[in-house]
């Protein structure tokens, strides 16, 4: 991966895009690239030495190895209470599923009276915390997996999973004024916890897609397509529209509401210069070409384009 810098960003913020030491371990595949496009992962493999991310992109992972850094300043087991009772902080597992070896960083685990709860910290918005990602319960999900592997011969069980947002752009004024935002700058998400049944298939259909996708890349260089979600494709819309006019009247979430819509409209407005039209808009897909570090060379993002 080559490192630019063409926002002029402080020296020691380059130093640490380029000293980056992020590894998946001795394992095939961690649970970040489980739970993300097959196309994806692959992509990262084959372009890592062609691939140019911008310091200034990192400036957000610098925060998030912080806090990280934080964690590992304090002792990786720590006693409490009962003898039995711990808190482990950074631990790597490993899990080996389907022939391949599976691993991920738990930030940290609490024990106490054989419950276990998960901990996993987030450098991020406001938004993620009031909509929610879909990527935390699945994430959150295989490290209960992980910690069910390493535990199977114990009593701990698994008792809650949890992320600890840390709000970069959290403001005291709109905690103060809106319902549902967060009230601190620091809040903890719980995450629902999946049934060992629902986890042990999930995990397994996407290691059993991983390998098919490498397999047939290997063999004929073929890639699978990245799905809507995996592209993070916001959802269609219908906007009503005076003819030859870009701004829309009133935008719809479906074509039949704007019909509706359009019906009531023109009941009400019978001069010419009136007329309407309803317009198809896609939802953007918002990862390609902003969030994807390997977009420029994805065919499937610039047939897109054309």
């Amino acid at each position: 991966m080559k490192i630019t810098n063409k926002f002029g960003m402080p020296q020691p913020f380059v130093d640490f895009a380029i000293n980056d030491k992020y590894s998946k371990g001795k394992a095939d595949i961690s649970v970040t690239s489980l739970i993300d496009s097959p196309r994806v992962r692959i992509m990262k493999d084959v372009y890592n030495d062609d691939i140019e991310v911008d310091a200034v992109d990192m400036v957000w992972a610098l925060f998030g190895t912080a806090v990280h850094s934080v964690l590992e300043s304090s002792n990786t087991y720590t006693r409490i209470g009962h003898p039995s009772d711990k808190i482990i902080n950074e631990e790597r597992l490993y899990t080996k599923l389907n022939g391949w070896v599976l691993s991920g960083a738990v930030d940290r685990q609490e024990i106490k009276d054989n419950c276990l709860t998960i901990v996993d910290y987030k450098v991020t918005s406001v938004w993620s915390v009031i909509y929610g990602k879909p990527e935390w319960e699945k994430q959150l999900n295989c490290y209960a997996y992980l910690c069910r592997q390493k535990n199977k011969s114990s009593k701990i069980k698994l008792s809650s999973l949890k992320i600890c947002a840390i709000l970069r752009d959290w403001n005291r004024r709109d905690a103060e004024r809106k319902e549902n935002y967060p009230q601190a700058p620091i809040v903890f998400v719980d995450i629902p916890i999946w049934d060992d049944d629902v986890i042990d298939k999930y995990i397994s259909d996407r290691i059993s897609m991983h390998q098919e996708a490498q397999v047939n890349y290997d063999l004929n260089k073929d890639l699978p397509l990245c799905s809507d979600a995996e592209m993070w494709k916001k959802e269609d819309t219908w906007a009503l529209k005076k003819k030859k006019l870009k701004r829309a009247l009133k935008v719809f979430d479906s074509e039949e509401s704007a019909h509706d819509y359009q019906e009531v409209y023109h009941q009400h407005r019978l001069h010419p210069s009136d007329a309407t039209e309803i317009e198809h808009r896609s939802g953007e897909y918002t990862r390609c070409g902003n969030y994807c570090s390997v977009a420029e060379f994805c065919q499937q993002y610039k047939e897109r384009l054309i």
